[in-house]
């Protein structure tokens, strides 16, 4: 149990971290194409991981073999989700497709009822729904409302959540690959975007110091130590909570633009914030259940 708990204390700084990411893109200029940005912020979340390899005194080459389901989990949902994203943003009011996108927390709850030792009980749903109100009502507030004209950027957008909640929950069929071995997925994901940004975009590079601390930022937190403490959290701690707490992460972002100016306190975030909150608790409440023995044959 104290793992468990451990481990999802690891997963949360995943959400706050995933909260800086408006800030941090606004700090990045954006003007640099999506998936030039990408093929750079996950380069530099595989450096990253490079360092902590240096530092363990390897190359990280011993964890590059893993088994081919692992790949599949790991670059589908990282490249999977992204592209997935950028394309609905390129079909559909960004609004909405950020509305459909953040269904993936409520997926996650959902879908890991599915896992072996897991349960779904009823304070995960009613919290999860309650944080996905309260994200509803954050991000939608200045929403123009869903047409059949964007039909194909909303399935897209829907399509990008059931790809990263399946990430999230498949993960945990593979929980024996270290998350070391990330590192490598996200290096495969930086490739990946390079060649959508050779094909499809015009570079455009950050220009001053600002804009280029903000791409490292971007790399280092909401794309780097983000990504790694959410496998592990996912693996590892409780998924239903950690779900929940995802809705947290569009919140954060709000405060944070909120704080350095970029917006105000309006009521619908403090009424965001109070559902946020109190689903999050809702969920926390759940008790998990004792996974059973297996019988002894004698």
């Amino acid at each position: 149990m104290t793992t468990i708990i451990a481990a999802t204390w690891i997963g949360s700084i995943s959400v706050f971290l995933w909260g800086t990411l408006a800030m941090l893109t606004k700090l990045s200029g954006g003007e640099i194409p999506e998936f030039q940005l990408m093929a750079m912020t996950f380069g530099i979340a595989f450096l990253l991981m490079c360092v902590r390899w240096f530092r363990a005194g390897h190359s990280g080459m011993r964890h590059l073999r893993q088994p081919l389901l692992a790949w599949c989990i790991g670059v589908g949902g990282l490249f999977g989700y992204h592209f997935a994203y950028f394309k609905a943003m390129s079909l559909a009011p960004a609004v909405e497709v950020s509305l459909l996108a953040y269904l993936w927390p409520l997926l996650i709850v959902l879908m890991s009822s599915f896992l072996p030792g897991e349960s779904l009980r009823k304070q995960h749903i009613m919290g999860a729904i309650l944080a996905l109100m309260g994200c509803w009502l954050l991000i939608g507030s200045n929403s123009d409302g869903f047409t059949m004209a964007n039909f194909y950027g909303y399935l897209i957008a829907f399509i990008g959540a059931l790809i990263w909640s399946s990430y999230s929950v498949l993960s945990r069929l593979v929980k024996s690959v270290p998350t070391d071995a990330v590192g490598w997925f996200c290096g495969v994901t930086a490739i990946l975007a390079l060649l959508c940004h050779l094909i499809w975009e015009s570079t455009v590079w950050p220009t001053g110091w600002g804009q280029w601390a903000g791409v490292l930022g971007l790399g280092l937190g909401p794309v780097g130590i983000a990504f790694f403490t959410w496998d592990y959290g996912v693996k590892h701690g409780n998924i239903q909570l950690l779900g929940t707490l995802a809705y947290s992460a569009p919140l954060i972002s709000v405060v944070l633009l909120i704080a350095a100016g970029y917006g105000e306190a309006t009521s619908a975030v403090i009424a965001a914030s109070v559902l946020i909150v109190l689903g999050s608790l809702v969920a926390g409440t759940a008790k998990r259940q004792p996974v059973p023995e297996p019988e002894t044959v004698h």
